[in-house]
């Protein structure tokens, strides 16, 4: 079963009323926000609201700030669903009205739980909050919270910079300024879900996480959030104006579009069209649409020249894969066909920091004598790409003392014996308890169940207390300077000082300049 054909099944499995266990059929929920109600669904005890509408149809604000929906009658459904926003490659129904959000809870009453707001991955042009790994169900059961999805604008809808060229001020952050329309609305509304506004935890991974540290870089944002974790979300800078508006010249001339006004009157086909092209400045991949230093919205980057120090108070998780590129190269880790003649040139290709590659591999080699071509491949690109990022995050963070936990997840999945490591995305259904969920890959067997309910506590934790300590890990401290202790969720979790010594010296000799910035 394709991605499209599993959504649209669960979407109407949720449509329908589902017994309570022993108590027959229960009546479907219905909540009240600010702008009217909606009728959710049933699910093994969890309420689920899907396709709450929280801005109205960008189409009439396109490249602007979203705005608030008007108010409806009567009782709107939320048990389906809604649309994802425009994209290339998309494997759901999208339009430019996609400014929805989801919600899974125990209860409508006064609880005052702890909020989690996750923040979807797929480098700011792909993807939504409907992914089946993402669905809160179980995050529910395990930690009486409340769980939030949400969908925004992406790529060229939601981060083309067009100030320069005559366009709205604020277009090169539209989207993020999408995520703090529902973050307001979190604010605003969860309570009446069983939801404490004073208590929101906003968590993402790869271009979610990356969200996650740019909206603490963002003085409009920071008062709506009380505690953060990104995952794999290697953000230090955002992108530059000057490269920003390169890329948004060429969008507007791939699509025919003389200028911004032009830009604005396009059927949303032809744009998305145009998004599919090559991008101009790395001469690689689909063009590069991400948050970008517009002195206004977002007037600084978020982790250089430091980390923000009025964002200092916010407790943040830091998190990384051991194995990151082999979701990106892991046809070549398959066929295996990685030898010491051609490792050079392949691993230039994956490696950002600029290192000699014959270089790096001979100190590889010394460090690591057993390892064949094909895994030092692996071992380098990831230090050489993905790594980086995620330090100097956790770096700067301690050197204002602001309370920062680091991990790094080490469990393998278990397909082609392991060869793939710890890929990037592997730590999603983990951390929501969804090992079971279609396209999980962690298997689910009685060490991922295990580490899945570690990793899940800790970030219920987090949005609890705002620590991320429980009774089921090892105690895990603050992320520090002289020591830097991170937690290895795997097998067996516990706290590793500075993991993988080495071969951060290695790369610490040049700077990271991050991709597409």
């Amino acid at each position: 079963m394709n991605d499209i054909a599993r959504r649209t099944l669960i979407a109407g499995m949720a449509a329908a009323p589902v017994a309570a266990s022993g108590r027959g059929l229960r009546a479907s929920p219905v909540a009240t926000t600010r702008h009217g109600r909606v009728r959710g669904a049933i699910e093994r005890d969890v309420l689920v609201f899907r396709g709450v509408r929280y801005g109205a149809d960008t189409r009439f604000t396109r490249f602007r700030r979203a705005v608030a929906p008007a108010a409806w009658d009567g009782i709107a459904d939320a048990t389906r669903y809604a649309a994802a926003a425009p994209q290339t490659r998309a494997e759901e129904a999208t339009s430019e009205d996609c400014l929805f959000l989801n919600v899974w809870t125990p209860a409508l009453d006064a609880g005052k739980r702890p909020v989690m707001v996750y923040l979807h991955g797929g480098a700011h042009a792909h993807g939504s909050g409907s992914d089946l790994l993402y669905d809160g169900g179980n995050l529910v059961r395990r930690g009486d919270v409340v769980v939030v999805t949400l969908n925004h604008r992406l790529a060229g809808m939601g981060y083309a910079y067009l100030a320069q060229l005559g366009g709205p001020a604020e277009s090169g952050n539209a989207g993020n300024l999408d995520i703090i329309l529902a973050l307001q609305w979190v604010r605003d509304n969860i309570a009446g879900f069983g939801g404490d506004p004073g208590r929101v935890m906003i968590f993402g991974q790869s271009g979610g996480g990356a969200k996650v540290v740019t909206l603490m870089a963002m003085p409009e944002a920071r008062t709506l959030f009380h505690a953060a974790a990104t995952m794999s979300g290697q953000h230090v800078t955002a992108a530059g104006p000057m490269h920003a508006t390169a890329r948004a010249r060429a969008w507007m001339a791939q699509a025919g579009a003389a200028d911004v006004g032009a830009l604005m009157q396009l059927p949303i086909e032809r744009l998305v069209e145009a998004m599919a092209m090559t991008d101009p400045l790395e001469g690689k991949g689909e063009i590069s649409f991400t948050s970008t230093l517009d002195h206004g919205v977002l007037a600084r980057h978020p982790f250089f020249p430091d980390a923000p120090v009025e964002a200092g108070h916010i407790p943040l998780i830091i998190g990384n894969t051991h194995d990151e590129t082999a979701l990106w190269i892991e046809k070549t880790l398959r066929a295996g066909n990685t030898t010491w003649d051609n490792l050079p040139q392949r691993l230039a290709k994956e490696m950002t920091k600029d290192l000699a590659p014959d270089h790096v591999i001979a100190r590889y080699r010394q460090l690591y004598p057993d390892r064949s071509p094909g895994q030092i491949l692996l071992a380098a690109s990831t230090a050489g790409r993905s790594w980086p990022g995620h330090l100097i995050q956790a770096e700067e963070r301690a050197r204002i003392g602001a309370p920062t936990w680091m991990y790094q997840l080490d469990f393998p999945c278990p397909e082609a014996g392991g060869l793939l490591g710890a890929f990037h995305t592997l730590d999603i259904p983990l951390v929501f308890d969804n090992v079971d969920a279609a396209g999980a890959r962690t298997g689910s067997g009685p060490e991922a169940r295990r580490l899945a309910g570690q990793m899940a506590d800790a970030f219920i934790a987090l949005a609890r207390t705002g620590d991320p300590n429980h009774r089921g890990i090892p105690a895990w401290p603050h992320f520090n300077l002289n020591d830097r202790p991170t937690m290895i969720f795997d097998r067996a979790v516990r706290i590793d000082h500075d993991p993988r010594r080495e071969e951060r010296l290695l790369f610490a000799v040049a700077p990271y300049i991050k991709p597409g910035g």
